[in-house]
């Protein structure tokens, strides 16, 4: 996972964002006297801007993140983003001259730098003078692997990790690793750094594991010579290799905000669009077959395990306060007109207010009732890992088939390997992909739909 932020850290690429942006666009006008009346002109402008530093990363800066790092990316942006503003001029502002063109780049250019250097100084003196902003971190393993890193942390406050403890063995044993699992939990932990060096393939995966279920930052120190087969990500902390064991696209407050933005967006198309009428018209169908409320609160549980009640139409008669069992085909318990919104998964229509309110997004893991998520917990490998972002009203496991009720540990096996793939390799196509994937399945019909 990426190393998550501060309190307040979060909010500083979406203000760098805003910032750029008004130093473009402000400039444009009293520099290169564009014609920023034009809509096209503008968006082309802006857009050209956001999608080169997105592909380039020009605003993932992270605190190990080196200068000469920094300054190679906004070598590049200015490169792309010149293409563009020489492009724009050609077509909408041919009376605007070459120097007068690159006087803007330069100009522009110099004062994002300039801004985007005072934050990086900015965080790095707040940490050491105010002691924020920190990670408060562990280390294990021998002497030998863990001296380079320890002596890091200790030496560059700057950087803002605050080694806590170090749990140095030359043989690592059972004993020593819930030693470190008991630490973390009780002093409340960021991040784990383990050495591989002295680690059995069987004691990484406990320690890879219980990250994954404890919801911490897992990154290992690897051995010169080690060659990893699965696709790490390798992090310089100055020249000191350090891998971290999962990527999470949705960490990165870009992709958050992106995210974000389509659900309520979406949401509120559905809302209005659909729920305005479908919701009183099932409210007198559902009210008139039997009797009880016409939504339904369930306890499920979200992202980073939290509990929150996700709200469905009733399908199914109150009888007995048995709602919290899994549906089965042919259920005695589903109304005639509950087999109907169920069969056109209309009975999750109200979960477009959990994703309104931020409790859900409409693409994700699907959240299971509480009662059922402890059950999977202990039996499935890996379950929690789901957790690390909001659960969705759809998602990929259900496009794949494995939707509905859980008949075998196949199916939830299964149903957690998609979700982590979803997880991993999240992106806007991949969320358009799979809501048109369950619009196709809905119209029609899926035979787990009961």
């Amino acid at each position: 996972m990426r190393t998550k932020t501060g309190k307040y850290s979060g909010y500083i690429r979406p203000f760098s964002y805003l910032i750029d942006l008004l130093i473009i666009n402000f400039f444009a006008v009293y520099i290169a006297h564009f014609p920023v009346d034009k809509f096209l002109f503008l968006a082309v402008l802006n857009i050209g801007w956001i999608g080169i530093a997105s592909d380039l990363g020009f605003y993932e800066v992270y605190r190990y993140t080196k200068v000469i790092a920094i300054l190679n990316c906004a070598l590049k942006q200015a490169c792309l983003f010149g293409f563009v503003v020489f492009a724009l001029a050609f077509f909408y502002a041919k009376q605007t001259s070459f120097r007068t063109l690159l006087f803007y780049l330069w100009f522009v250019f110099i004062l994002i730098l300039f801004i985007k250097f005072s934050i990086y100084y900015f965080l790095q003196t707040y940490r050491v003078v105010f002691g924020g902003n920190h990670r408060r971190v562990v280390l294990l393993g021998n002497n030998e692997s863990i001296s380079p890193l320890r002596h890091f942390f200790t030496e560059n406050p700057d950087y803002g990790y605050e080694l806590i403890h170090v749990f140095e063995f030359e043989k690592v044993k059972t004993e020593h690793i819930e030693q470190m699992f008991e630490f973390v939990l009780n002093k409340n932990m960021d991040e784990m750094y383990c050495s591989i060096i002295g680690l059995s393939q069987d004691q990484m995966n406990e320690i890879i594991d219980f990250a994954d279920s404890n919801l911490k930052t897992l990154k290992f120190i690897p051995d010169d010579n080690q060659i990893f087969f699965r696709n790490f990500i390798l992090e310089y902390y100055d020249y000191i290799p350090v891998i971290a064991l999962r990527s999470i696209r949705l960490d990165e407050h870009l992709y958050k905000i992106m995210k974000r933005s389509f659900d309520v967006v979406f949401s509120i198309i559905i809302i209005i669009g659909v729920l305005s009428w479908v919701l009183p018209i099932l409210g007198v169908l559902i009210k008139l077959e039997s009797k009880g409320p016409v939504l339904l609160r369930q306890k499920r549980n979200g992202l980073n395990n939290k509990e929150f009640y996700c709200y469905k139409f009733r399908s199914m008669e109150l009888s007995n306060n048995d709602y919290s069992n899994q549906v089965s085909k042919n259920d005695p318990r589903v109304t005639k007109i509950g087999r109907f919104i169920r069969k056109t998964s209309i009975d999750e229509l109200p979960q477009f207010f959990n994703v309104l309110i931020g409790e859900m997004s409409v693409v994700g893991p699907r959240p299971h009732i509480v009662s059922y998520n402890q059950e999977y917990i202990l039996k499935v490998d890996k379950f929690m890992v789901r957790h690390f972002i909001k659960p969705g009203i759809t998602g990929l496991a259900q496009v794949k088939g494995f939707r509905g009720e859980i008949e075998t540990d196949y199916d939830i096996i299964n149903r957690v390997k998609y979700d982590i793939f979803y997880i991993e390799n999240w992106s806007i196509l991949l969320d358009l992909k799979i809501i048109v994937t369950t619009i196709y399945h809905i119209i029609k019909g899926d035979e787990k739909a009961y």
